[in-house]
């Protein structure tokens, strides 16, 4: 399998070049797309000085934070345009685990078309996450789960392997979520479908480095998508049953 791994970066100039050593090491066999949003601390120099010396690192350098959801669409988008097979997110913060990405690799050899590394599932777990942090991803997962009718347990989980087949699938220009909802949004396209998806447990540990991202706006702004896109399913889907 061609294996690309986007990092979508934004002042990450501390975590980033730790999280390239250590998936370099992981999954020699990956190629690494850099994606960053034009970081005023300098991490795209950085990544751009990373490129020079190894040929499996490339950067993409955008013009400005338009959010985690178009940096992905863009990586993905590269991805398809240069053959890759399977294409992984993975945070540049450590919070995702590079060793365990041959758990996500596996589940696709074994047939699944979007693997999700999941922190709520047996054996996931969390580290160095105060209990209000895994108040508010539980229940996120558990409202979207309910609201849209999945399965996943962990629907806002951002470590992902997809296959090629599932992106070329999906109508990326139609993805307009940006921020936290992007996840949702995609693991419910790709649930819609009818393709397999799963889950693997992974840890995810909290940064050392850097800030979060996150922030009220971008949760808030989840939870009204994932409203909005559930009641509109239950419309279409009552609308259709009675004109039959």
């Amino acid at each position: 399998m061609r294996i690309l791994t986007i990092i979508p970066t934004y002042n990450e100039l501390e975590s980033l070049p730790k999280t390239l050593g250590r998936l370099r090491s992981a999954v020699p066999a990956s190629d690494v797309l850099v994606a960053d949003d034009n970081s005023p601390d300098g991490t795209g120099e950085l990544a751009d000085r990373i490129a020079a010396e190894d040929p499996q690192v490339h950067v993409m350098h955008r013009k400005g934070k338009e959010g985690l959801g178009a940096a992905y669409i863009a990586g993905f988008k590269w991805a398809l345009e240069r053959d890759y097979d399977v294409v992984v997110e993975m945070d540049a913060d450590g919070s995702h685990q590079p060793e365990q990405l041959p758990r996500l690799l596996e589940a696709v050899e074994q047939g699944a078309d979007l693997v999700i590394g999941s922190r709520w599932v047996r054996g996931g777990t969390v580290v160095n996450w105060p209990v209000y942090r895994q108040a508010i991803s539980r229940t996120g997962s558990t409202y979207a789960r309910l609201m849209l009718g999945l399965k996943i347990k962990d629907m806002t989980a951002g470590y992902r392997a997809f296959r090629r087949t599932t992106l070329e699938k999906l109508d990326l220009d139609a993805v307009e979520s940006v921020g936290y909802g992007f996840q949702v949004d995609l693991a419910w396209r790709v649930a819609r479908m009818g393709l397999k998806v799963a889950e693997v447990p992974v840890t995810f540990v909290e940064r050392e480095l850097g800030a979060s991202k996150m922030s009220g706006n971008i949760v808030v702004e989840a939870m009204l998508n994932v409203t909005k896109w559930g009641l509109s399913d239950r419309w279409k889907r009552v609308t259709h049953r009675r004109q039959r």
